[in-house]
């Protein structure tokens, strides 16, 4: 286990708060950038890295390594027994329901939440309208809602496993095991962020393509480029804390697709994605809600649009053939 601590110049009311993590180079990063903000509220953080059953299996698919939650579990559970105060997780690998005395008290304002594919420049093809790249060409992803987009539009092209963080995936490209790769935007425009303030190497992207996927197409996991900060509900102090970070237009956008998450999961388990973004052209608050959904092997896909989370959710619910 791995420590950083951070001291502001007045630690409020004397307590340290124990921040956790995971320990892979995009966790801590988004760990620390939390703690600096907080430490510039005038809270004293100590940063605590933590290995999940997730981190320890680096081979199967995410499928074959457990029920949801193998990423936060551990974490979850040393918050629960007070070992940590709050935690920093990416929002997507949390399961729809917090346990009983955890709660999400704060969004940070939200990274891009679309995809990107990384190329080898010489598999890279110049105006292909979806994926770029030769036909029969190599992709590297563990995620079954990625496979079945891009069967959906290349069907072509060969999804094989591919595990690892950022840094791991990117030089397992570069090494010429896939010919391309999907990626989280939020992670490596983090990661990239973080190497200018000289925290961690840069991503090497010489040689690669990267190419920003049409969100519309390949819609992200639900929750993608948002940040949870957990607490436990009875932990006042903590909570407004973190308080003071959270993004409310954030906060909403995601709402509507863990309540989509969490009707999904409800009645079958299939590859799924949700994103939910202010409604072009409103000046009232409204929101769409793009969705999509994977069974027997047809994508199903459905739009709504409206100002409640709930209901967006329950709409697209209904769009995708599920109610």
């Amino acid at each position: 286990m791995t420590q950083q601590s951070t001291h502001p110049s007045e630690p409020s009311e004397g307590r340290v708060l124990k921040l956790g993590t995971r320990g892979s180079a995009l966790a801590m990063v988004q760990a620390r950038d939390i703690a600096r903000q907080l430490t510039a509220a005038g809270y004293a953080v100590e940063v605590i890295a933590k290995q999940t059953i997730g981190d320890q299996d680096k081979q199967s698919s995410f499928a074959a390594i457990g029920p949801p939650g193998v990423f936060v579990r551990e974490i979850e559970t040393a918050l629960m027994e007070g070992e940590l105060d709050l935690a920093v997780h990416c929002y997507k690998d949390l399961p729809s329901v917090s346990p009983e005395g955890l709660v999400i008290a704060a969004v940070p304002r939200r990274e891009d939440a679309g995809e990107l594919l990384l190329t080898r420049g010489p598999v890279h093809v110049t105006g292909e309208p979806s994926l770029p790249l030769h036909p029969g060409a190599v992709i590297g992803t563990s995620a079954a809602r990625r496979k079945a987009l891009i069967h959906s539009h290349r069907p072509d092209l060969v999804c094989r496993e591919l595990r690892g963080n950022v840094p791991t995936r990117i030089r397992k490209l570069r090494e010429g095991q896939y010919d391309a790769i999907v990626l989280a935007a939020a992670g490596l425009n983090r990661l990239r962020e973080a190497a200018e303030r000289g925290e961690n190497e840069a991503p090497e992207l010489d040689g690669l393509v990267v190419d920003a996927l049409c969100i519309e197409a390949f819609v992200p996991a639900a929750s993608q480029g948002a940040l949870a900060l957990q607490t436990r509900g009875d932990d006042a102090f903590a909570c407004a804390a973190v308080g003071s970070l959270n993004d409310a237009d954030s906060m909403r956008s995601v709402a509507a697709e863990r309540e989509l998450l969490a009707r999904v999961q409800a009645g079958c388990e299939a590859p799924f994605g949700a994103h939910c973004r202010p409604l072009a052209g409103a000046d009232d608050g409204s929101l769409e809600l793009l969705a999509v959904f994977e069974m027997d092997g047809i994508v199903r896909r459905a739009r709504s649009t409206g100002q409640d989370p709930t209901t967006l959710a329950r709409e697209a619910f209904a769009g995708l053939g599920l109610a």
